[in-house]
């Protein structure tokens, strides 16, 4: 296309969504280009992809697209701090990464007998004291559904817990096997459908679409859920993120 516009086929291909998604983004508000007064085509300008990714990196900290969409929509919203907060998380969590690192690489040399461990700094990096993304859930989502979600896994004997960890395991290495297909294609969307009633119907009826999708940003967006996910078969993780929000978006719609 000619000018500095962009058709959906292009932005699509520049930001990596379905073209499906990009027109769901337009129907509901979230990102509204002009169209071409000739043919009634979207056209997309460079403000259009700027918003475009801010929208993303909101998706990636879990925002649901209502959020996203009240916030960009409020007055006093500043483009600059949003990044800023972006980056902070980012190196926080960058700086857990290396850590862990550090202490994964003297544990192989201590194995090898060229290094030497305490026992405190076999553990250096791991900190699994409170759940980082609790306070994200609970602005996402509202304290009942977390604290529902917390007391209905308590509840649950040894027994039921090993039976829940055993359907998990189950759904994952069949969500494995179709982890090359198109996430919008219908076996995939079938898969994940199944996957969503499983989350709901075995473990509390907590998912909503949006928190659903939202989970699924969680997969790629922290290391430790895509490395849990990923032992599965590599790149299921980054699959079922793609997957998740295509199925959150259809039934949206519908």
């Amino acid at each position: 296309m000619g000018g500095d516009f962009f058709n959906t086929k292009e932005v699509a291909e520049l930001s990596g969504l379905s073209v499906r998604a990009l027109h769901h983004y337009d129907e509901i508000g979230l990102l509204r280009p002009r169209r071409n007064a000739e043919n009634g085509y979207r056209e997309y300008s460079g403000g259009d992809l700027d918003r475009l990714q801010q929208i993303l990196f909101f998706k990636q900290c879990g925002f649901s697209l209502d959020r996203i969409k009240k916030l960009l929509s409020n007055p006093r919203f500043d483009r600059e701090k949003a990044f800023e907060l972006q980056k902070k998380r980012l190196i926080l969590e960058k700086e857990r990464i290396e850590s862990m690192l550090i202490t994964l690489e003297r544990t192989l040399k201590t194995m090898r007998g060229e290094d030497s461990m305490s026992q405190r700094e076999k553990f250096k990096g791991f900190d699994f004291s409170c759940n980082p993304y609790e306070e994200e859930s609970r602005q996402l989502w509202g304290d009942e559904t977390v604290e529902k979600s917390n007391d209905f896994i308590a509840s649950k004997s040894d027994r039921e817990r090993k039976d829940m960890e055993k359907t998990l395991d189950e759904l994952f290495r069949r969500l494995a096997e179709i982890k090359n297909e198109d996430p919008d294609s219908d076996l995939a969307q079938d898969a994940i459908d199944r996957m969503y009633r499983v989350f709901n119907e075995s473990f509390g009826h907590y998912y909503s679409l949006e928190s659903f999708a939202a989970l699924g940003n969680m997969y790629v967006m922290d290391d430790r859920f895509r490395a849990n996910i990923d032992s599965y078969g590599e790149g299921l993780a980054e699959f079922l993120s793609k997957a998740m929000q295509e199925y959150a978006d259809r039934q949206s719609e519908g």
